[in-house]
Parts: structure tokens; C-alpha cells; sequence
């Protein structure tokens, strides 16, 4: 017969087992809203990460796209010249530079760096059209509700989507997007994420976003001959799945491509008034 200790010994190790079983759990339910195999060690969130970075590489970079490329898409759902644009991560990219050659007169710059700002509002403080603050996109309750046309994100929730805190984050950054976009303004999202990893953050009721979907092939990559599509024109929306997935039959054909994400604002009273916008080959 067992003792009692042995009896206690065997409860506790039971007890042990199922903690580490609710440990596990937990970690699965967190990681499943983690880019996770797209990662590093890197704190993405930290600004002092930010700040070591700019201060080692100084230039410029743009993240994922030129403005060129998505130049056909910003001036469709947040045109020039009168739309108040709030450009969010701005770092050391030239795309704001671009937008205003190309005719916006008001585009505000955030980043979480202050070297990143710094280094930015004295290369244009001679152009009146860019303003640079630094500010963590997670609170940006300097702005008041509904200051902006548009959005727009190139990495930036990309890269808090890297945290071990990403759901919060996330949460908290969408929020605040949300609060300062204007009711049929857009939030226009450059990401890597596809729309298993996307669509539980940004599709949700409480935004009031009515969403489409484009995806275009990173700079330079030349489509195999021997690739066979569907897709007429990459600025065709892609028709997403009722859960708002991409549809079984669609071909990638760049893997390491990049989706936008066009989330415009609606109140619930001109949800079904406002027309889907098609993107046409004559603003490119």
C-alpha cells in the first residue's frame, strides 16, 4: 500500500505536470498572434534599440517599398494634395520626401526614436510640408480624435508584432490609429503578414473598418516563366474568404512579397453607402 508521502508526492507531481501544461498552452496562445519564424532577438518595441540602429547607420532606408510602387494605391485611397496623412514609424525613410513631390501638403511624421526625428527635422526642416514628433504609436493621445485623411504603416506593426507583449501591442496601436483616422479615411497597412496573422488584429468590429487586400512582389523580383496566375493585375483586390483569408486557389508568386491592407473607416450609418474603389492603371 502507499504511504502517505507517497501519496502527497504523487498529487504534487501531478499538480507540477498540469502547470506546466497551462504554461504551455498559454505560450502556444501568445505565439499564435506572433510572427514568430519571422523574429529575431531584437526588441523592436524599445526605442532604444531604435536609437542604436540610426545612430550606427545614419542615411536613409525604406522598409519593404518605395513609394514609387505603392504610389498607385496612396493617391487612390488618400489622394493629394488636401488629405492630412500621418506617415507612423516614419524612421529615416524618403517616402514622405516622395508623397510631397508628388503633390501632399500635409504629411506629420512619428517615430518612437528621437534620434530617428532628430536626424529627420534637420535634413527637411526646409520643406514646410513635413512635420517630425517623436511618439510611440501605442499612445498618441497628442493628436486629437480624427485628425487625419490617412494613415499610413510601412513595418510599423510589423515590428511590434516581433514583442513578446504583440497582442497588447498591437491592440493598443490600432486603437489609437482607429481614434485619430477620420470617419472614410483610410489606414493603409504594408506588412509581410499574410491574413491569417493580420486579419485577427485588424478585422475587428470595434475599428469599423471595411477591409480589401492587395498583394504586390518585393523591388526587383523578376515572376518565373513557368509561373502560372490568375491574377490580371496586381492592382486587383484579391477576393478574400468569408473569414477573410486568402481563397484556396490563390498562387503566390513571390513568397517574400508584400500585402497592403486598405482599411478604411466607415460609421455605421454609411457602412453600405460607400462604393469599393478600384485601383486603374491611370494614376500610376
Amino acid at each position: 500500500m502507499k504511504t502517505k508521502i507517497q501519496n502527497l508526492r504523487e498529487r504534487e507531481r501531478e499538480r507540477e505536470r498540469k502547470r506546466k501544461r497551462r504554461r504551455r498552452l498559454s505560450l502556444a496562445s501568445i505565439n499564435m498572434f506572433r510572427d514568430v519564424s519571422s523574429c529575431n532577438t531584437y526588441n523592436y518595441g524599445d526605442a532604444l534599440y531604435w536609437d542604436a540602429r540610426y545612430v550606427q547607420e545614419g542615411g536613409s532606408f525604406d522598409w519593404y517599398q518605395r513609394y514609387s510602387a505603392l504610389r498607385p494605391f496612396v493617391r487612390t485611397y488618400i489622394p493629394p494634395p488636401n488629405s492630412t496623412v500621418l506617415m507612423v514609424g516614419c524612421g529615416n525613410a524618403v517616402m514622405s520626401e516622395d508623397m510631397v513631390k508628388d503633390g501632399y501638403e500635409s504629411i506629420t511624421n512619428i517615430d518612437i526614436s528621437s534620434v530617428a526625428i532628430h536626424m529627420m527635422r534637420t535634413k527637411y526642416d526646409h520643406i514646410p510640408q513635413l512635420k517630425y514628433l517623436q511618439m510611440d504609436v501605442r499612445d498618441m493621445s497628442f493628436f486629437l480624435d480624427e485628425s487625419f485623411d490617412g494613415v499610413i504603416d510601412k513595418g510599423t506593426l510589423d515590428s511590434l508584432m516581433c514583442g513578446s507583449d504583440a497582442p497588447i501591442s498591437a491592440a493598443q496601436m490600432l486603437a489609437e490609429v482607429c481614434r485619430v483616422l477620420k470617419p472614410g479615411g483610410t489606414y493603409m497597412l504594408i506588412t509581410y503578414g499574410d491574413p491569417t496573422v493580420r486579419m485577427p488584429h485588424i478585422n475587428r468590429p470595434v475599428y469599423n473598418w471595411k477591409i480589401s487586400l492587395y498583394n504586390i512582389p518585393r523591388p526587383g523580383f523578376q515572376k518565373p516563366e513557368s509561373t502560372s496566375s490568375s491574377r490580371k493585375s496586381y492592382l486587383d483586390p484579391i477576393p478574400l474568404t468569408e473569414k477573410g483569408l486568402l481563397p484556396p486557389d490563390f498562387i503566390l508568386e513571390d513568397p517574400d512579397s508584400h500585402y497592403i491592407y486598405v482599411c478604411r473607416k466607415n460609421n455605421n450609418t454609411e457602412m453600405d453607402n460607400i462604393p469599393p474603389y478600384r485601383l486603374t492603371a491611370n494614376i500610376l
